[in-house]
């Protein structure tokens, strides 16, 4: 049973940090990308960071302030958000599989009061 569990959302002031986890397990192949996208209310899903093959791709929006990582032993990706915005509010979705074939998490939710 594939299964990908987020933690660390939450509620953080404008400027503040937040750290999100997301342990994958159960995937039927060797994983080769795990990344983060984002959904906030009435808008798309949209890509945040990804980690494909070891090299990394940002969104415009959080080159700087965002860091994607993961610990390959554990298939655990992470992602280390500084200054963040109000416009970071969104729920987030951990996705990990090989590039054309991932599987999702039900996402947490981050919220950054101004």
């Amino acid at each position: 049973q594939v299964q990908l569990v987020e933690s660390g959302g939450g509620l953080v002031q404008a400027g503040g940090s937040l750290r999100l986890s997301c342990a994958a397990s159960g995937i039927p192949f060797t994983i080769n990308a795990m990344g983060w996208y984002r959904q906030a209310p009435g808008k798309q899903r949209e890509l945040v960071a990804v980690l494909i093959g070891g090299n990394t791709n940002y969104a415009d929006f959080v080159k700087g302030r965002f860091t994607i990582s993961a610990d390959n032993a554990k298939n655990t990706v992470y992602l280390q958000m500084n200054s963040l915005k109000p416009e970071d509010t969104a729920v987030y979705l951990c996705a990990a599989g090989r590039v054309g074939m991932y599987y999702w998490g039900k996402g947490t939710q981050v919220t950054v009061s101004s």
